[in-house]
């Protein structure tokens, strides 16, 4: 889907804006996965890193109810965890911690380059911000949407990272209902 970003005066062309993209990313088992690898599926993408205090746990929490709630519609979605913070969260981090919410769940890594890529591909902020003297003592301070691909990854909606279980499972049930037909 392209975004129109604001009115243009007569005559100007309008900011046009594609959210999502192609990309290549490594999953919890050390496969190298691509935005092909999920075609036919319904997408749910949410950025963050597994060491965020706050927003990707109480996300990834709804996102797993929300799969509850849909019962068997759930197989037609993959929801994904993608990092932003590549250099902590391995193969290995992403599978434990997305399995701890869901084992549905898929969490992704790659190399800075990749992330970066994946990452200006859906309009993804991220940047890391130091909290202490320590190599590892850093925050990742990120952006907090969720996306919602189509099963030929085109965008169709976005949602806030604090929409709860409820609104998340209606609005891809009434997303996905039409493709039932």
């Amino acid at each position: 889907m392209t975004l129109i970003i604001g009115a243009a005066p007569a005559g100007a062309e309008r900011a046009r804006v594609t959210v999502g993209g192609p990309f290549v990313l490594t999953a919890a088992d050390g496969t190298t996965v691509t935005d092909e690898t999920y075609r036919g599926k319904w997408l749910l993408l949410f950025f963050g890193y597994t060491f965020c205090p706050d927003v990707c746990p109480t996300t990834l929490n709804e996102i797993a109810l929300a799969l509850e709630a849909l019962g068997p519609g759930a197989a037609r979605l993959q929801p994904i965890f993608i990092t932003v913070d590549p250099a902590r969260d391995t193969p290995e981090v992403m599978g434990k911690y997305t399995a701890a919410f869901d084992s549905r769940i898929v969490g992704l890594t790659g190399s800075p380059q990749q992330i970066a890529a994946v990452a200006q591909e859906y309009g993804a902020y991220s940047a890391p911000r130091k909290t202490g003297a320590g190599a590892d003592d850093y925050v990742v301070d990120h952006s907090t949407y969720i996306y919602i691909m189509d099963p030929k990854g085109k965008f169709v909606r976005g949602l806030d990272f604090d929409t709860p279980s409820d609104r998340i499972a209606a609005t891809l049930r009434q997303l996905m209902a039409p493709s039932d037909k």
